[in-house]
Order: structure tokens, then sequence, then C-alpha cells
């Protein structure tokens, strides 16, 4: 009788407040740009008054909480966050030696469990909310299509795939309008088969299923901006508003989901309870646009040869520079990965650069970085989260793509946009990149005419990004209605 009756008092106080009534549910795919995307996300939707859940495996909300930038912990209270619960997978570290396409294939074994395995809990928690709420909106990652598959269960249920990747890199394979756009724009498309694995497609294909995604959901978010991808999201609006694949739906370009900082908060901002990064006090005594950022993200490890050539390059290029040397995220980022397999190079190298370079082995507040005023220009695996963070800050992009989408966001970023150099070129990304060849890159991003226009492109860009206007707010009056 309790339950029955704490169902109708929420159902009473839903019709009293229709904003209240919706309750979204944000399902990410397990790994850090796509945890962190949605995270954005959810505390945006939660500071527009909504309720928000966010619904992963445990270790994963641990891991989105702990390096979630931008926000207070009194943001993060605003969104209630949920265990899938899944069963043990093995998290072994990441294969530095993988030479052509340095995949992340140490993630299948967990994205295999999570995709088996987080249906159930996950139908558990909607079925819940369902009863109280006049509507649920699962606001899913498109990789998990058994969330959108779980959205239409309910009476009322709707799903919204969330694209993490850049809307070209969809238009681009969109038959004859990609064809197009990328024709008249002198682009090159490499399909993702040649920088990715058979095993990880089989997933995709079999188990993650995105396309279906896309056509089953009722209605695609994109974390993207009309000021970087403006013609391409015209293209993919209109596709979906054809009802291609059975559905009319609306696309909603509602990027960029990571906080806008500037200098003078990312000085200041910090977590209650944790310390301001060391970096940034460093990046405080630099002079302006003076430091390069060099970070390959969470799925990316380079070769012992390849982090020689670069510690070379950065030290012989007398540049300033803040230099984040990891290897790839395991599964569970917890598990105890002992002492760097860097450290008698990092030993020495930081001797040789000292006063001129930084190099962090740990977790950096990248969006702080690019953020402050020092900061010149980022070097990137092209990874779209950090694609995004650096074009919304201002900052060009020195592109050395490693797989998965990141080829094509380097295409993007220095062909089209004009904002950023290409360091190594797909077609050698067997071969290790010798240091003259980076640094020659190093120097025309950061002490030539050329690279002047490059940055000062960027920034336009930047400005261009800050200033226009996103679908945030038409999304949520959508889901309200």
């Amino acid at each position: 009788m309790e339950q029955i009756t704490d169902t109708l008092l929420a159902k009473m106080a839903a019709k009293a407040n229709p904003s209240e009534s919706v309750a979204v549910v944000a399902v990410p795919f397990p790994a850090q740009g796509h945890l962190n995307q949605l995270l954005h996300l959810s505390l945006q939707l939660a500071s527009h008054g909504l309720t928000v859940h966010y619904a992963a495996p445990a270790t994963h909300v641990r891991q989105a909480r702990a390096r979630v930038h931008g926000c207070d912990d009194d943001a993060l209270l605003s969104v209630q966050f949920h265990d899938l619960r899944i069963s043990t997978y093995v998290s072994p570290p990441p294969d530095p030696a993988a030479a052509d396409t340095p995949f992340p294939s140490h993630l299948m074994p967990l994205w295999e469990a999570y995709t088996a395995e987080a249906r159930a809990p996950l139908a558990s928690l909607l079925g819940e909310l369902s009863a109280c709420h006049r509507r649920v909106v699962v606001v899913c990652d498109i990789m998990n299509f058994f969330a959108v598959e779980e959205a239409a269960r309910l009476p009322n249920g709707e799903a919204f795939g969330l694209e993490c990747v850049a809307v070209s890199s969809i238009v681009a394979h969109l038959g004859a309008v990609g064809e197009r756009l990328l024709r008249e724009n002198g682009l090159r498309l490499v399909h993702m088969e040649t920088y990715t694995t058979e095993e990880f497609m089989d997933y995709v294909r079999r188990r993650a299923r995105p396309s279906q995604s896309i056509w089953c959901c009722d209605g695609v978010l994109a974390n993207a901006s009309r000021a970087l991808e403006g013609e391409f999201i015209d293209a993919l609006a209109v596709t979906l508003a054809d009802g291609a694949g059975g559905k009319v739906k609306k696309l909603f370009a509602v990027g960029p989901l990571n906080p806008l900082l500037d200098a003078g908060s990312s000085s200041n901002s910090k977590r209650a309870g944790q310390r301001r990064h060391e970096c940034l006090d460093w990046l405080d005594n630099q002079p302006p646009g003076s430091v390069l950022y060099v970070s390959f993200g969470t799925t990316c490890s380079l070769r012992v040869e390849q982090v020689a050539e670069l510690a070379t390059a950065l030290s012989a290029s007398k540049q300033r520079f803040i230099w984040v040397l990891r290897d790839a995220d395991r599964s569970d980022i917890f598990t105890d990965s002992g002492e760097s397999r860097h450290a008698k190079l990092l030993s020495e190298f930081s001797e040789q650069t000292e006063g001129t370079g930084l190099v962090i082995t740990g977790w950096a507040p990248q969006l702080e970085i690019l953020a402050h005023g020092a900061t010149a220009a980022f070097m990137s695996h092209c990874g779209w989260n950090s694609t995004m963070e650096s074009m919304s800050h201002g900052k060009p992009i020195l592109a050395w793509p490693m797989h998965s989408d990141q080829p094509w966001d380097a295409e993007l970023v220095c062909n089209y946009l004009k904002a950023g150099l290409v360091v190594r070129p797909w077609e050698k990304r067997g071969e290790v990149v010798p240091a003259t060849a980076i640094q020659e890159v190093i120097q025309k991003m950061m002490a030539s005419e050329e690279g002047l226009a490059v940055r000062q492109r960027a920034k336009a860009l930047g400005d261009a990004v800050r200033s226009s206007r996103n679908d945030l707010k038409e999304f949520i009056a959508h889901i309200t209605r």
C-alpha cells in the first residue's frame, strides 16, 4: 500500500509541475570521451531544472565523476547516478606495440560485457521511473541500441540518440549527399574499417548497432556547432526529416557540450576538496599564447620509439610545452598500473627541459589548459571530444590521428576548417615519425607566418562557437511539451 501511495503522490506532483514530470535518463557508452559528453549534457539539462539520471556501471560512474571539469560538487549533486551492474570482465593493459592501428582492443571485454548485461538493470530503472513520471526521456549514446529498445517498451518513453562523433563524419557516409559535400570541399574519406579492427566492426554491426539507434529513436542529438559544421548539420537534418528508416525525426545540434571556460574562470576553478592542478600554476607564469599542449587522449598509447622521437622534438624546438605522457586507459582506470614504462626517459627529459616544459603522467585538467591564455596550440589525436574542446576555446590543432573517427576529425580540422596542421599523414600510420618532422610542424605552428594564420583562424572559430546559439533550449522545450 505504501508503494502505491508514493507512486500516486509522485504522479500528482508531476501534474503540478510539468518540467519535473519529465525524467531524463542518460545512458553513456563506457569509454572516457562518451562518458564525458553525456555527463556534461546531463549537467546542462539539470541546470535547467530537469530531473536527470545518469546510468552506467559503477566503475564508470566513478570515472565520469572523478574526471569531469568545469563544474563544482553542487552541480554534480543535481544529477542522480545509478549503477548498471554488470559481471566481472578482464581489464588488461593496453598494447603499445600495436603498430598499424593502435585501436584499444584491450577494452573489448568491457564493451562486450556491457552491451550483453546492462539492459536488465536499465530496464528495471526505466520501469520505476515510468511509474511516477509523465514522460521518461532516454538520452543514450548511439552505441547503446539496447537503451533505445528499452525506451520503446515504455508506454510513456522516448529515446534520443547522442552522436559523440562529428556530424560531418556521419554525413560523409550518406551516399550521394555525402559524396557531394566531400567533392565540393575537397575532402577525403577513409572508411572506418581501415582504422579500427575486424573484431570491433563485427561488434558494432551485431551488438552495438549504432545505425539502428539513429533510425529507431525519436530524435538525434549531436555534440556539434553550426560555426564548425553548419552545412553538414543541415544535410543530416534534411536526411532525418525525410524519414529515412521509416521514422521522421529532428536533429538537435546541442554542442559544444563542454563548459566554455575563460582564462579567468580556469585560473580559479576547482572542485571542493581538490587542490588546483600544478600545471595551471605553471601556466600562470608563462607568456600569453606561448605553450604547446600535447596529449593523445585516453585510448591511445605511443610506442617507446615514438615517445623518444617526440621527446627529442619537444626539447629541440625550444618551445614551451605541457606534455601528458600516459598510456591508454584500462577498462577499470582504478586498477593499479604500476610504474610508468617511460620512467627512465622521463627522468632525463625533465632535467633537460626544466623551466621550458612540464610533463604530466596522471590525469590532466584539459579544459582548463585549453581555456588558459598561455596555451597557444594543441598536439592531439583528434578525438571528437578533444577536437570540440580545442575549437571551442580557439586553439589550433597539430593533428596526429590514431584510430576510429580521428582520421576524419583531422581532415575536418586541417582541410575544411583550416585550423590545424598535420603532424603524421594517415598513410604513414605504421611508421615512427622522426623528431625532425615533428619539430618542423611545431616550429611552423608556433613560430611562422603560416602558423600565425592558422592560430588566428582557430581563434575566430572559437569566437564563433562561443557566440553561436545551440539547440539545447529547443530540445528541452520539445521533451517537456
